[in-house]
């Protein structure tokens, strides 16, 4: 494929990206988050048994600072506990306190279904070409801005 062509698909693929995190961002900011702490109360509603710092940090590809910052806030507002790792004591479990799963529970079911509505409205095999292509461009992704922070050339077969 010409790279001409390639980059119409690459300017395509990033505006609906962006529509996408938008989606979020704006869903965040009427309930006065942001899109990052919008996952983070995510990703804490679907561990129900809690989840780990680092894990959320891996999962956002997020720096522990500021996934850490995010959790000191709703730790402040009183909507999540912490308690140390029985295997790791610099980690902390991060779960919802009752208040905390009240607050989330106005915001995450509502999108989580919006998510799945919004899959729902595609056919099967669509939805299931969705995510393996989704998932073959994400990992070339990562592949090629992998090289060219170690300072490769991304366009290299090596």
């Amino acid at each position: 494929m010409e790279r001409e062509t390639v980059r119409e698909y690459v300017n395509e693929y990033g505006k609906l990206r962006d529509t996408q995190f938008a989606v979020y961002e704006v869903y965040a900011r009427k309930r006065g988050l942001t899109a990052k702490e919008l996952f983070v109360l995510d990703i804490i509603w679907f561990s129900p048994d809690g989840c780990l710092q680092s894990e959320i940090s891996e999962r956002l590809s997020a720096t522990r600072q500021t996934v850490s910052a995010i959790v000191k806030k709703f730790w402040r507002l009183g909507y999540v506990s912490l308690t140390e790792s029985k295997e790791d004591r610099r980690n902390k479990i991060i779960q919802f306190t009752e208040a905390g799963h009240s607050y989330a529970e106005k915001i995450i079911p509502p999108a989580a279904e919006a998510d799945v509505d919004a899959m729902a409205g595609l056919r099967d095999e669509d939805a299931a070409e969705l995510v393996r292509l989704t998932a073959l461009f994400s990992q070339q992704m990562k592949e090629k801005f992998r090289k060219i922070t170690e300072g490769k050339n991304a366009r290299s077969s090596d």
